[in-house]
């Protein structure tokens, strides 16, 4: 396999890693809003928000990851997973002072890293993505 192939394919599966991940978050924001205003409540400090608004924000989301996992607009979309996914990462700094009571939130450390390095190298990463040549800047 070529060099580029190998480097396509990885950043492929890396978007794909990501994608699951998030997509998973954001079903859960539909099937269980109680559980997405409770995060929103004890991780952001945000409180008050009714079903209606998660559904708001699991819309949007929705949108977000899939216009991501196409390739789309790669600057805006890449960008604003890294975003998200840095300020869940950073909100959960209290389980990260207990390990190993909240070992499983240590996996947000990898997938960030997965985000930051498809922002990084978004012009490179080519395979099955809907854009014009040039397009993901």
């Amino acid at each position: 396999m070529l060099p580029n192939a190998r480097l396509t394919w990885s950043l492929l599966l890396l978007r794909l890693g990501v994608f699951v991940v998030m997509f998973m978050w954001t079903i859960d924001k539909f099937v269980n809003p109680g559980h997405a205003a409770r995060i929103l409540d004890k991780f952001y400090g945000l409180s008050g928000f009714g079903t209606e608004i998660v559904y708001v924000l699991a819309a949007v989301e929705m949108v977000l990851i899939l216009a991501f996992v196409a390739g789309m607009w790669k600057r805006w979309t890449y960008g604003f997973v890294l975003v998200l996914h840095g300020l869940s990462t950073f909100s959960a700094y209290k389980q990260y002072l207990d390990p190993f009571a909240h070992l499983l939130f240590f996996a947000a450390w990898p997938m960030l890293a997965a985000c930051f390095a498809l922002y990084l190298l978004r012009d490179l990463d080519t395979r099955w993505t809907i854009t014009r040549s040039g397009s993901g800047r």
